[in-house]
Formats: structure tokens, C-alpha cells, sequence
């Protein structure tokens, strides 16, 4: 008797063990999976790829979510990674970028079980969720520091590419900066060639040369090309930048004057917590100041530069904004 209850113990044990390991590899097999397709520059840009990596993570934390990230080096494999990851079950494809727009249009239609979300750009199609960012509300409030700070009334603007998308971020900026200064010009110019976005090289040239022009402050909105930038104000005394879409204002203590923070990762975040609940709509998702989409930094290094006065009347620029008492053009 006795070793027939040991026996129906040990049984029991055995059927309890499979059915923990039965659904714990259910619960793995359940976990919400995302693919995420990183603009050439891949990590380590400190800008936007970061910061969309930065809310996955976030999202892995909170969520339990699973991810996997790829690198394309041209734009020519941004189609091919999407398709890569729809077709093998993921849940959810991130494409981060305006140039994923085109390859995505192309993919989306062939897996309409699948969703997808966009960053920077409209996709108009049941399964994708087009994620906006007011890039000229943040660049007026940078622009506005620039003003401010500027001795030669020159600033300048390095985009990564000459296109309307990219130019709010030059509109904003140069408008921000008359804001407080209508003395100021603006000089301008792009990186492009066949890596726009992952150019340190040709940034700092460009930076260097916008120097010997008269300029002493410098916008970068070029990805990881804006790195070439931040070595370009670190070796020159009377060089000051403003970084672009993460807080790059370490990269160079008390010469990057803020950051025009697009909070990539607070939109992913976001999204991922709607796809977990199941809301996920394939729809324009617009995150401006007053949605906290975009934003400066806390100036943990410049604020004795920029000083007490200024601060405060940004801040009052910045309330100007969201009631809509300023109009940006």
C-alpha cells in the first residue's frame, strides 16, 4: 500500500512538472513579438535609433514583450528585413524612418494579418499605424536657444538630405531663432551622397565649414551623421551645437546647447501598449509639445551659458505654443 501511494506521489509530480513546462512554453509561445527595421546608422547614432530601441526595451520590461532588431546598411534592404519579420509570425514590424515609406507601401499589402507601425511617415493602409512627430514645435523651441545664444547672429543647419520632411526642422529652427532675434540669418547645408545619415566625415567638413562662414551655433538633423558635428564644436572654442531627436547634449559638455528631443521611445512604448490590449488601430498618431512628442532637454550643462532670463522666456515661448498664440509658417 505504502508503495503504491509513493508510486501515485511520484506519478502526480511527474503530471504536475508537464504541465508547468507545457505552459510555460505556452506563455513563451504567447509572448508578443516585434521586429524592429532601424534606418541606416544603426545603433549607437544617439538619435533616433536609439531612442526607438530605448522603447522597445522599455516595452520588453514592462510588457514582457520579445524583440529582435536589424541594421540595414542601404535603404535597398529595408523591404526585405519587413518581409523578413511579417513572414515569420511577428506580431508587430517597426519601421523607423520616412525612407521606409515606399518599401512599406509595398510590403504591408502582402500580410494583412500582420501590423505595422511607421515613424516619420503616412502609410495608408488597413494594418499600419503612421506615427508623427510636430518637428517644427521642437525645432522654434531649439531655434530659440540658438537665438539667444548666438554672437555673429549666423547659425546654421546640417540636414541629411534636402526634402520637405526634413526642412520643418530647418523652418522651425530659423523661425525660433528670429523669434527672439530677427537679426539672424541662417546658412544651410546637406549632407546627402549615398549614406546621408551615417556620415561623420562630411558632417564635420560641413560644420567646419559653416565656421569659417560666420556661424556659431549649428542645428544637425543627419542621424549619425551629426557625430561629425559634435567633433567639430569640440574642437573648436566658439562652436556650439543642438542635437537632434535623443539628448545628445553629453556628447559634448557645455557645447551642445540642448536637444530637439523627439520622443521616438515614448511612441513606440505607447503603441506596444495598445497592441498588448489588443486597441492597435491602423491610423495618425500626430505627438506634439502638449502630447509630450517633442521637446528640448533639461540643460544639465548649458544653464549657466544660457542663463536664468532666457530660460524663463522659453518656457513662456514654449506655453505660446501649445495655447497656439505663436503660429509657426
Amino acid at each position: 500500500m505504502k508503495k503504491l501511494v509513493l508510486f501515485l506521489g511520484v506519478l502526480m509530480m511527474l503530471m504536475l512538472t508537464a504541465c508547468g513546462e507545457k505552459k510555460a512554453a505556452e506563455t513563451k509561445e504567447d509572448k508578443v513579438k516585434i521586429g524592429l527595421v532601424l534606418s541606416t546608422g544603426g545603433l549607437g547614432d544617439k538619435s533616433f535609433n536609439d531612442s526607438a530601441y530605448a522603447g522597445l526595451k522599455r516595452a520588453e520590461e514592462e510588457y514582457g514583450i520579445e524583440f529582435n532588431f536589424v541594421e540595414p546598411a542601404t535603404p535597398s534592404e529595408f523591404g526585405g528585413f519587413m518581409d523578413d519579420f511579417a513572414s515569420a509570425g511577428y506580431d508587430l514590424v517597426v519601421a523607423v524612418g520616412f525612407d521606409q515609406e515606399s518599401p512599406l507601401k509595398a510590403v504591408a499589402p502582402n500580410y494583412p494579418e500582420s501590423k505595422f507601425v511607421v515613424i516619420d511617415a503616412v502609410v495608408d493602409e488597413p494594418n499600419v499605424t503612421s506615427i508623427l512627430f510636430d518637428s517644427k514645435e521642437g525645432s522654434f523651441m531649439v531655434g530659440a536657444v540658438a537665438g539667444m545664444v548666438t554672437k555673429t547672429n549666423t547659425i546654421g543647419y546640417i540636414g541629411g538630405i534636402d526634402m520637405s520632411f526634413l526642412n520643418e526642422f530647418r523652418d522651425g529652427y530659423i523661425q525660433g531663432a528670429q523669434y527672439v532675434n530677427p537679426a539672424i540669418e541662417l546658412r544651410s547645408l546637406y549632407v546627402g551622397g549615398t549614406n546621408p545619415f551615417n556620415d561623420p566625415a562630411k558632417a564635420k567638413e560641413q560644420a567646419l565649414a559653416l565656421k569659417n562662414n560666420g556661424v556659431d551655433v549649428i542645428y544637425g538633423v543627419a542621424g549619425g551623421s551629426g557625430l561629425g558635428i559634435f567633433q567639430a564644436i569640440n574642437e573648436n572654442d566658439d562652436l556650439y551645437a543642438i542635437g537632434v531627436d535623443a539628448d545628445q547634449d553629453g556628447e559634448v559638455e557645455g557645447k551642445v546647447l540642448t536637444s530637439m528631443m523627439k520622443r521616438i521611445d515614448n511612441a513606440i512604448f505607447a503603441v506596444v501598449g495598445e497592441l498588448v490590449d489588443g486597441e492597435l488601430k491602423a491610423e495618425i498618431k500626430n505627438f506634439g509639445i502638449a502630447e509630450g512628442g517633442v521637446s528640448t532637454t533639461d540643460f544639465l550643462y548649458t544653464k549657466e551659458l544660457i542663463g536664468e532670463e532666457n530660460l524663463a522666456e522659453l518656457k513662456a515661448i514654449e506655453e505660446k505654443l501649445i495655447s497656439g498664440e505663436i503660429v509657426i509658417k
